[in-house]
């Protein structure tokens, strides 16, 4: 099964090298999405609190994480 096709599904696969691979490309997809939201919100004039708490996490985390992107 290709992990473009459909990765939820490649990520239940019962080949563990197949599932790890798609999971790892739903993490990748993920922190992508997250950094495109995040200077989306930030341009937006969010906080960096407002984001966090979007987010379930600590204003120092997110802003750790994106404040040089």
């Amino acid at each position: 099964m290709d992990t473009t096709q459909d990765p939820a599904a490649a990520a239940a696969s019962t080949n563990p090298a197949q599932g790890l691979a798609a999971i790892r490309a739903l993490r990748t997809l993920a922190d992508r999405l997250e950094e495109v939201q995040v200077r989306n919100a930030r341009d937006q004039g969010w906080s960096w609190q407002a984001i966090a708490d979007v987010l379930h996490v600590s204003r120092q985390a997110v802003h750790q994480k994106h404040a040089r992107s």
